[in-house]
């Protein structure tokens, strides 16, 4: 059992270090990093990773191995999601930051994504009554119908936030029209997850990070609720998310900047990911949506645990 490990998830929007030290319960997690690489960005929907986002990141690579050699981690686990797997040459990308950084990256399944994304979610929260986990990437988006013991159904679709970005949004404000040939393209794309649902007829929405941190942060910040940095789930409402989804429909970039809670690695795509998420609340009942700020890359912790010591768990 390796004193420290690094866990590094390479998002197609999104690339995180996670840096967990072992203690007598397993690990706990020490250091956190994230940078808004956009390894996605203008190849995505073309199932190509262009030379500035591989610049990107190997520039982002390179600092995260700065990161592990000062805190001396043994062991380093890289990962890579939808942008590489989906890229023609995403196998050349991986070994182009091996060749940088030394740092072997394995470019994972959608399934073994969701796989991930709900073990990370359960070491975060007790999830008794069946739900529905929902994590927006750049790439994917993953669903997972799940409690504290099963996964009942999990699915990774290609229609994350950087996709639809591309493909959808050309206008800013987002037009109703672009709204509505969304819309049409979640008609499509969606049709497994509703007949998934209505089969196992889950009332919980689980947003798992990335998109959903933001709407928690925008959300408290509006109604006065203190948010500690700490908490691994973070208060928002369905009545909160529909006021800042019809909130964002008429701002531009600048405007949603503005906008208190907003950062700006979200600000572009969050658009677009709020649609899909309005497009699930409005044809499922759903009576509460939660918030995890775990994820995939703290599945993987989750997963190592159980493998070194089965009692461990993931603690801040």
């Amino acid at each position: 059992m390796e004193k420290k490990i690094a866990i590094i998830d390479m998002g197609t929007n999104t690339f995180h270090l996670l840096i967990a030290e072992a203690d007598s319960r397993g690990y706990h997690i020490t250091y956190r990093e994230r940078l808004a690489v956009k390894i996605g960005k203008d190849g995505i929907n073309n199932g190509i990773i262009t030379e500035q986002g591989l610049h990107r990141a190997l520039l982002a690579m390179q600092s995260f191995r700065n990161t592990i050699d000062q805190q001396q981690v043994e062991r380093v686990y890289a990962f890579g999601t939808s942008a590489l797997r989906n890229a023609s040459n995403g196998e050349d990308v991986v070994k182009r930051i091996k060749e940088l950084t030394g740092i072997e990256a394995t470019i994972i399944s959608g399934d073994l994504e969701a796989e991930y994304i709900c073990m990370g979610t359960r070491a975060a929260m007790d999830i008794s009554e069946k739900s529905l986990i929902m994590d927006i990437g750049g790439g994917s988006v993953e669903f997972i119908i799940s409690d504290n013991d099963r996964i009942y159904w999990k699915r990774s679709l290609e229609i994350g936030a950087q996709r639809l970005l591309e493909q959808f949004q050309k206008n800013d404000p987002i037009t109703p029209g672009e709204v509505t040939a969304l819309n049409q393209h979640f008609d499509e794309t969606l049709k497994s997850l509703f007949e998934a649902l209505d089969k196992f007829n889950p009332h919980i929405l689980i947003g798992s990070s990335g998109t959903f941190d933001t709407l928690s942060d925008v959300f408290c910040i509006a109604h006065d609720i203190h948010k500690a940095p700490e908490e691994i789930e973070t208060p928002l409402s369905l009545n909160g998310f529909y006021e800042i989804y019809e909130d964002l429909l008429h701002k531009n970039r600048a405007e949603r900047m503005q906008i208190p809670g907003m950062i700006e690695m979200r600000v572009d795509m969050i658009v677009v990911a709020c649609c899909l998420i309005r497009y699930v609340l409005a044809n499922h009942a759903f009576n509460r949506i939660r918030v995890s700020t775990y994820a995939l890359k703290e599945g993987v912790l989750a997963t190592l645990i159980r493998e070194v010591a089965p009692q461990g768990t993931v603690t801040v």
